[in-house]
């Protein structure tokens, strides 16, 4: 919030000042102001707030008061540190940190050490509670020791000053737009008419927030450089106050000529990426003697790997046969006693390790190997219980031939799913030979057979799925459950109604019979050899599209389009340019200032600045039409918020709409609505009854509060 801006210097002139000079303080929302009576400028300005940072080398919390240092930056981490005003809209409420705020304030000023002996006029809103008029005259009394204080409104310090320039007249508005409220003021004959006074909680704070907000959401690739800061500067640089909204916001909608100048542009930092120059015939050379060195080098890491297998699995081999010889001449009790020392169990387990290795050995040297038919050739012998009978069989004996045949059936069911994926890869390393054969013969008409059959299998696989799933149940169009049934469906409707055909004619005795139960035989075969031929249309189906992924760069798989659409959008075709890094602000400029005048654009459901003048006028009932013409042609602004081109004469139309026609009315802009208020209070302070409209220490301590309430001064001196 707070802007890079250097830090006030330290005054050295203070002891000059006699004590009965008056230091003046404008107490604003935004900025804290201080300075010496009749001067036209304050001393120090910095802004209202605190934050406590630590020490990026000792992690100590400090205090700093007001804007940002550059210098600090370089040793305290202030990013992590929470800023923290002493108001509450624009009522003081935190006297904690407002006490930092004025030691902060008085430091600077040039004063040493408390007590203050010199007279303080600060400025405080319209309206201010007792409770925190209280609270700071406390403050200021115990704390700093100041012998005397006095309390008035910046809107009015700033109107007297303006009359005194002619500006305006003793009868008259002030319309004062701050950094987080706004008020309407009455004037007459010099005075504020405080009973008749109005105020909406809507300021310049609430532009910027609003402003920051919308770029925001217009742009969120840039949120993090669409700051609170830059908000502000884009805020007092480019925005302005439309003279008829509606037709202000038709004409950017439109898109017009006129709607294009009133647009301004923020270019965010952008680097434009180096171009490179398209690499020459040696920059090829070396970059191709370099990818044929690298290949190179894997594929002899390749081979020493395949020579270390290679020779593991021949000495492992070796030691298995050497293994079963020394078995072959031993007899069963020595045996027994060698294997002990070995992983294995029986003569017939090494075989089969022999038999692995041998295949593991082949396969890794490149050569075909044999047929898993011989490698479990021997499981009668591994399991001899399965074929002896029952009967001539002991308890454990059975409890063994149980567990032998259960050991024999997944054998041979592992053996055969092997079998099986064999056969499936030898087919399909014969399709992929036979299709290469294909595509060297004619490479275009290769690819567009294999295009074509994508298509189909695509289409088969889909048909079949939506048969599979919709087939039972209702789809909409004028297509009859017949045509819905393939072959499958409809042969097993046909067999469940000859069974309930058959049911019906007499006694249930549907299952009594062995052939009875060929029915359901049937349907599961049925239902089998579908999903079987699903399987085998899937399987080709991912065959085809590999190949085509392989022969075809331009190839996009059906299940990968469906997730390539849903990224599409968020996939970037082309490169960052100085377009992508530039901010527009069009109707932004005159939408954020609009809330002044309607603030429940922003969610505050109160009357905006051209309505609060009339609430003003009617609460002037005591009046009569003379002084309130007089007070309409005298009409000035002020504030920080007042700023904005085009406000005045917004106002302007805005209150005329609710005077009587041909009303006098006249709206006018103060000299400096920043300043104003402090010059005010500064001019207002030289005068020789200042000392009369002050609240001395003594009656501090014997009226207290009650005298605090009844303390008003007078601002027509």
């Amino acid at each position: 919030m707070p802007s890079l801006a250097t830090r006030p210097e330290r005054q050295t002139d203070y002891r000059r000042f006699s004590p009965a000079i008056p230091i003046i303080i404008d107490n604003g929302g935004f900025n804290f102001r201080i300075g010496w009576a009749g001067e036209s400028d304050p001393r120090i300005t910095f802004r209202n707030l605190v934050y406590r940072p630590r020490h990026k080398a000792t992690g100590e919390t400090v205090t700093i008061v007001g804007d940002h240092d550059p210098v600090l930056l370089k040793y305290f981490d202030c990013t992590r540190s929470s800023y923290r005003s002493a108001f509450d809209s624009n009522v003081v409420y935190q006297f904690e940190i407002m006490e930092y705020v004025l030691d902060y304030g008085f430091d600077r000023l040039g004063v040493e050490d408390s007590p203050v002996d010199h007279p303080i006029l600060m400025t405080e809103c319209i309206c201010n509670p007792i409770s925190s008029r209280s609270k700071m005259a406390e403050l200021l009394f115990e704390t700093y020791g100041v012998p005397s204080l006095a309390f008035g409104v910046d809107a009015a310090f700033a109107y007297k000053f303006n009359q005194q320039h002619g500006i305006c007249s003793e009868d008259g508005l002030a319309i004062c737009s701050g950094f987080a409220t706004s008020h309407v003021i009455p004037f007459v004959e010099g005075e504020p008419v405080l009973e008749a006074c109005c105020r909406t909680n809507v300021g310049g704070y609430h532009v910027t927030d609003y402003l920051k907000q919308l770029l925001s959401l217009n742009y969120p690739y840039h949120i993090s450089s669409i700051t609170w800061e830059k908000a502000e500067e884009l805020k007092l640089e480019h925005c302005y106050v439309a003279y008829d909204y509606a037709a202000e916001l038709q004409l950017f909608q439109k898109g017009t000529k006129e709607a294009e100048e009133k647009t301004r542009c923020w270019q965010l930092p952008w680097i434009p990426p180096s171009q490179e120059d398209a690499p020459s015939e040696e920059e090829l050379a070396r970059k191709a003697a370099l990818k044929e060195k690298q290949g190179q080098r894997l594929r002899d890491i390749a081979a020493a790997k395949k020579f270390t297998r290679i020779s593991e699995l021949e000495h492992k081999l070796h030691g298995l046969e050497d293994l079963v010889q020394q078995l072959d001449e031993v007899e069963d009790e020595e045996m027994y006693s060698i294997l002990s020392v070995t992983d294995y169990n029986s003569k017939q387990e090494i075989e089969s390790a022999v038999h692995r290795v041998t295949q593991s050995l082949r396969k890794a040297r490149g050569e075909p190997c044999e047929s898993e038919e011989k490698v479990d050739a021997s499981l009668s012998e591994k399991y001899p219980l399965i074929s002896i009978p029952d009967d001539m069989l002991t308890p454990e004996q059975l409890k063994e031939k149980k567990k032998q045949i259960f050991l024999k059936t997944t054998s041979e069911g592992r053996l055969r799913a092997k079998q099986k994926k064999f056969k499936e890869e030898l087919l399909r390393e014969k399709q992929n030979q036979e299709d290469e054969e294909k595509r060297l013969e004619n490479p275009e008409l290769y690819l567009e057979q294999t295009r074509v059959k994508y298509r189909e299998l695509c289409e088969r696989v889909d048909q079949r799925k939506r048969l599979k799933t919709n087939g039972n149940g209702n789809s909409s169009g004028g297509v009859g459950r017949g045509e819905r049934l393939n072959s499958v469906q409809k042969e097993r409707m046909r067999l469940l109604t000859t069974a309930a055909f058959d049911r019906g004619k007499g006694e249930d005795t549907f299952g009594a019979r062995d052939e009875d139960w060929q029915l359901y035989k049937l349907m599961s075969r049925d239902n089998d050899d579908d999903d079987d031929s699903l399987d085998e249309d899937e399987t080709e189906l991912s065959r085809v599209t590999t190949r085509l992924q392989e022969i075809d760069p331009e190839f996009v798989a059906k299940s990968d389009l469906a997730a390539l659409q849903g990224t599409l959008e968020f996939t970037r075709l082309r490169p960052l340019t100085a377009e992508d890094f530039k901010i527009n602000l069009g109707i932004e400029r005159f939408r954020c200032p609009e809330i002044l005048f309607q603030p429940s654009m922003v969610g505050v459901d109160q009357a905006g600045l051209d309505e609060m003048t009339g609430v003003s006028l009617r609460r002037l009932s005591s009046k009569d039409d003379a002084v309130k013409n007089r007070m309409c042609n005298s009409i000035i602004v002020l504030g920080g918020s007042s700023l904005f081109p085009g406000l005045d004469s917004r106002l302007e139309a805005g209150i005329r709409q609710i005077r009587p026609y041909l009303s006098p009315l006249k709206v006018v802009r103060s000299l400096n609505p920043v300043l104003d208020a402090w010059r005010g209070a500064a001019a207002y302070a030289t005068s020789m009854q200042f000392s009369t409209q002050t609240f001395s220490i003594q009656d501090y301590y014997e009226k207290g509060e009650s005298g605090l309430k009844q303390y008003q001064i007078k601002y027509s001196l």
